[in-house]
C-alpha cells in the first residue's frame, strides 16, 4: 500500500474514532455505523482524485459534491431528482431538519433520542469533519493542522457529555490523532530514502536521522492534546436540553439510587397542533367506564424561578412492586382503582412514562427507576417509551367540593417549597390573583375562581400562534395581552396560586384521547397538554384546568355558587362532557418560557429517526453510489491516471529517459486513436507520424512536434546509443491539444468520455488473468506431489 493510500486510510480512520466521543449524547449506535461507510466513500473519492491525479481544489470540491449526494441519497431522497441529485427542495428539506435538530438539541436530555435533525446534525457534522482531515493531512500533506476539526469535534463532544467515560472517548481520539501524525512522518521520511529509515546509522549529534522529524511530530500531537484536556475545562457552562449535564437530564439515571435533575421536557407544540399529520401516539385500554378525566401524566414541573418550570432534582430508586398512597390523600375521600394497559407508537420516544396519575403500580419491561415526590417513571441509562407496551394500576380520586374547601393547612415544609415564588415576579401577578379571588372564603374557592377566569370569565382567548413578551416579565405579559395556549394558562395560575399560599406545580402528559370503535383509546398528537395541579391536605395534588376549549373541567371545581363553596350538582360539568371532546386537546407545554409559548412536551415529539436506512442499509445505499459515479466515469479516470504517469516524471539515466519516450509516443497514438485515428502497428515511427499529421490535419508547430517525438522513438529502437531527446512530453502536449482542436465537439466529448485507448486497461485485465492461470497450471503438479506425499 503506497503511503499517500495509508494516510487517507488513518484520515478516516481519525475522524470516526473522534465521532465516537458523541456516543454518548445520543441514544443508541446506529448513527455511527451509516456513518462509516459514508466517510469509506468519501475517502474512496478523494483517493481516486488525487490519482488522477486532479487539482488540489478540485479533489476538495469532488469530495464536497459527493458528500452532498451521499447526504441527499440518506436524508432526502424523496425531495430529490432522480433520489440522488439534490435540488431547491432538497436544500429547504435540509434548512427544516436542521432546524428541528437545532430545536431538539436545546430540548432534550443527555443521551437525547436519534431524531431525524439530531442524526443529520450528527452524520453531516462527522463527514464535514472528515473532508476538512483528510483535504488538510493527505491532499495538502499537512497532518498537524488537521488535529483542529479532531480537536473541536471532540471538544464539543467532550463539553456537552461531562460523563464519566470521557477519559476513554479522549484516548480514542488522541489514538487516532497521533495515528495520522505517524503516518504522515513515516511516509515524508520514506521519500528521503532508505537512510533515514534506518536506526543504525547515526547522524551528527550521536541522534538518529529519523528522531528529529519524529520527534517534531511527537512535540506537535503533545501540544494538541495537551489542548485538547484543557478547552473542555475551560468552556463556559451549557444549560438545556441535550446541553445540559450526563447525570442531570432526563433518563439519566445513575441505576442504583441516585439522582436526577430533569431539564425542561418540552418542545415545540405550535407544530404539533397544526400539523395535518395529527399521529397516534398511544393507544389505550382501560377499564374506566368514563374516560373523560383519564389524562395521562408524564413529569410535574415543580421548581419555579419566575420564567421557567422545570422539575426539581430528585432522588431515584428503584421501581416498587405497589407503589406507596399518595401524598395527602386521606382514608375518606371516595377512590376507585383503575386498569390501564399503553401501547406506545415504535417512533414514540419518551424519557418519562406516561401514566394516569396517580399511580398504584406499574408493570414493564426495560430499566426504569421511580421518583416518588412526583410518582413518575423515568428511563434509565437511555430507556424510553418507543414501541413499549405497559399496565398501569391507579386511583381514579373523586374529592367532592366540601372535603377541598375543609382541606386543613399542608405541611410546612411542603408549604414552604411549593409557595416560593421569586423576587422577580412582577408584583401584578400577585396583585391580580388578590383581586380575582377578593371575597373567597379558603383556597379552594380562590382556586376555582382562578380557573374560571381564566376559561370562562376574564376574556382570554386560546391562540396558539400568539407572541408574548419575554424574560420575568412573560407571565405579566400575557396577562395583559390575554391570548395564549395550555402553557400560559397552566403556568399563570399556578404561579398565582402561589403568591396567595396554595402550593402549586404545573404536570404535563396528555389530555384524554378519543374513543375507538373496538373499545381502546387513541392518544394523538394534539391531545399533549399542560395544566395545574393544586394541593389540598386530604386530598393530595388535585387537577384543575384554566385551559378555555381544551381538556376536560373536574367536576369538582364546577362553579362556585355565590356565597357558598358548594358546586353546582345540576350539570355534570361547566365546560366539559364525560364523553371525550371532539376537538382535539392542547399540546403539552413550552420549553418552561411562556414567552415562547411555540413549544410542546417532549411526549408529543416523534423522536425516532425512523425514516432514515439503517446501518447495512447506509452502507448498501453508500457502495451504490460508489458504483454509480465509479463505472461510467471510470474510462475517463482510468484515462486521465495514465495520460498523467506516461506524461510525468521518470528516473534519471538513459534507461529512464528510454521509457519515459516509449511512454510518450505510447500517449501519442493512444490520444490520436480516441479521437478517431487508430494506431497501425505495421508502419515505421515515422509513417505512423506523417499518418497522424494527414488523418489529424496539423500543420506547423503541431506537425513538427509529432515529427520530434517520431524522431526520439528512433534513436529509443534503433540508434546503438540513444541520446536522450528532451522536451518529449511538451511536444506530446502540444501535438495531442491541436488533434483536439481540429476534431469536431463530438468526437473530443467521446475521446473524453468513453476513450477508445481504454479498452487497454481490458487487455491488460486479460493478459494478467492469463498469467495467473498459466502460474496455477504449473502449481498443479506440485501440488499432487504434495498430496501424494
Amino acid at each position: 500500500m503506497s503511503g499517500r493510500a495509508r494516510l487517507s486510510l488513518c484520515a478516516a480512520a481519525a475522524t470516526l474514532m473522534a465521532s465516537c466521543a458523541l456516543l454518548p449524547l445520543v441514544n443508541g449506535p446506529s448513527w455511527l455505523l451509516e456513518l462509516i461507510p459514508l466517510v469509506a466513500v468519501q475517502t474512496g473519492v478523494g483517493a481516486a482524485a488525487r490519482r488522477v491525479p486532479l487539482a488540489r481544489p478540485l479533489t476538495v470540491a469532488a469530495q464536497a459534491v459527493v458528500t452532498l449526494l451521499l447526504l441527499t441519497l440518506v436524508f432526502a431522497r424523496g425531495h430529490a431528482l432522480a433520489g440522488l441529485v439534490p435540488g431547491p427542495d432538497t436544500f429547504r428539506y435540509f434548512a427544516e431538519l436542521l432546524r428541528q435538530g437545532s430545536q431538539d438539541v436545546g430540548q432534550y436530555a443527555i443521551p437525547a433520542p436519534l431524531t431525524d435533525g439530531i442524526r443529520l446534525m450528527l452524520i453531516g457534522g462527522a463527514l464535514l469533519i472528515g473532508l476538512l482531515v483528510d483535504a488538510l493531512a493527505v491532499t495538502y500533506r499537512s497532518a498537524a493542522p488537521a488535529g483542529l476539526p479532531l480537536l473541536a469535534l471532540y471538544s464539543v463532544a467532550a463539553g456537552l457529555s461531562q460523563g464519566s467515560a470521557d477519559w476513554l472517548w479522549f484516548l480514542v481520539a488522541a489514538g487516532g490523532y497521533l495515528m495520522l501524525l505517524l503516518a504522515e512522518g513515516r511516509d515524508r521520511l520514506a521519500q528521503w530514502g532508505r537512510v533515514f529509515g534506518s536506526g543504525s546509522r547515526p547522524a551528527e549529534g550521536g541522534q538518529d536521522g529519523v528522531v528529529a522529524p519524529v520527534r517534531a511530530g511527537r512535540r506537535i500531537g503533545a501540544v494538541a492534546l495537551g489542548v485538547a484536556l484543557l478547552v473542555p475545562l475551560v468552556l463556559p457552562a451549557m444549560q438545556g436540553g441535550l446541553l445540559s449535564r450526563t447525570g442531570t437530564g432526563v433518563g439519566a439515571g445513575s441505576g442504583r439510587g441516585g439522582t436526577i435533575s430533569a431539564v425542561n421536557p418540552l418542545v415545540s407544540l405550535r407544530d404539533s397542533l397544526n400539523t395535518s399529520d395529527d399521529r397516534t401516539v398511544l393507544s389505550l385500554r382501560t377499564t374506566s367506564t368514563d374516560i373523560s378525566d383519564l389524562y395521562l401524566r408524564i413529569v410535574s414541573l415543580d421548581d419555579f424561578d419566575g420564567t421557567t418550570w422545570k422539575p426539581a432534582q430528585r432522588h431515584v430508586v428503584d421501581v416498587p412492586n405497589t407503589f406507596p398512597t399518595p401524598l395527602g390523600l386521606g382514608p375518606d375521600v371516595r377512590r376507585d382503582t383503575v386498569r390501564t394497559t399503553v401501547r406506545a407508537a415504535d417512533w414514540y420516544a419518551q424519557d418519562w412514562l406516561p401514566m394516569p396519575y396517580p399511580p398504584s403500580g406499574v408493570r414493564i419491561d426495560g430499566s426504569w427507576r421511580y421518583e416518588p415526590a412526583g410518582m413518575t417513571l423515568v428511563g434509565d441509562h437511555g430507556q424510553t417509551t418507543r414501541g413499549k407496551t405497559y399496565q398501569v394500576t391507579s386511583l381514579d380520586v373523586r374529592p367532592t367540593a366540601e372535603q377541598l374547601a375543609a382541606a386543613p393547612e399542608p405541611p410546612k415544609a411542603l408549604l414552604r417549597e411549593f409557595t416560593r415564588v421569586p423576587s422577580t415576579l412582577p408584583g401584578v401577578v400577585a396583585r391580580t390573583a388578590r383581586e380575582v379571588t377578593a371575597g373567597a372564603t379558603d383556597h379552594y374557592e380562590e382556586a376555582v375562581r382562578l380557573q374560571d377566569w381564566f376559561s370562562v370569565d376574564g376574556g382570554f382567548q386560546y391562540d396558539t400562534q400568539v407572541e408574548a413578551g419575554g424574560g420575568p416579565d412573560a407571565i405579566a405579559n400575557f396577562l395583559k395581552k390575554k391570548e395564549g395556549f395550555c402553557v400560559h394558562f397552566s403556568f399563570a395560575m399556578a404561579a398565582m396560586a402561589r403568591t396567595l399560599g396554595i402550593p402549586a406545580r404545573v404536570a404535563v402528559g396528555f389530555a384524554p384521547g378519543t374513543a375507538q370503535a373496538d373499545g381502546s383509546v387513541a392518544v394523538s398528537l394534539k391531545d399533549a397538554h399542560a395544566w395545574p395541579e393544586l394541593y389540598f391536605q386530604g386530598v393530595g395534588w388535585t387537577r384543575f384546568e384554566p385551559t378555555p376549549s381544551r381538556g376536560v373541567v373536574p367536576s369538582y371545581t364546577q362553579s362556585v355558587t355565590p356565597g357558598t363553596s358548594q358546586p353546582d350538582q345540576s350539570l355534570p360539568s361547566k365546560h366539559g362532557s364525560a364523553a371525550p371532546s371532539a376537538a382535539p386537546s392542547a399540546g403539552a407545554a413550552c420549553a418552561g418560557r411562556p414567552e415562547n409559548c411555540d413549544v410542546p412536551s417532549a411526549a408529543a415529539v416523534p423522536a425516532g429517526g425512523g425514516s432514515g436506512p439503517g446501518p447495512w442499509g447506509s452502507a448498501l445505499v453508500a457502495l451504490a453510489v460508489l458504483v454509480v459515479l465509479a463505472v461510467p466515469l471510470s474510462p475517463l479516470l482510468w484515462r486521465a491516471r495514465t495520460r498523467a504517469v506516461r506524461l510525468g516524471g521518470h528516473a534519471r539515466g538513459a534507461n529512464g529517459a528510454a521509457a519515459h519516450t516509449l511512454a510518450a509516443w505510447q500517449e501519442l497514438t493512444d490520444s490520436a486513436w480516441d479521437l478517431g485515428i487508430p494506431p497501425d502497428d505495421s508502419l515505421t515511427p515515422r509513417g505512423a507520424a506523417e499518418r497522424i499529421v494527414r488523418l489529424g490535419r496539423l500543420d506547423g508547430p503541431a506537425e513538427a512536434a509529432v515529427h520530434r517525438v517520431a524522431d526520439a522513438l528512433e534513436q529509443v529502437l534503433y540508434a546503438p546509443r540513444p541520446r536522450p531527446a528532451g522536451g518529449v512530453a511538451e511536444d506530446v502536449r502540444q501535438a495531442t491539444g491541436a488533434l483536439h482542436a481540429a476534431a469536431g465537439r463530438g468526437a473530443r466529448l467521446r475521446a473524453r468520455l468513453l476513450p477508445r485507448s481504454a479498452v487497454r486497461a481490458l487487455w491488460a485485465m486479460s493478459a494478467h488473468w492469463s498469467a495467473l492461470r498459466a502460474k496455477a497450471a504449473g502449481m498443479r503438479p506440485l501440488v499432487r506431489r504434495a498430496a501424494d506425499q
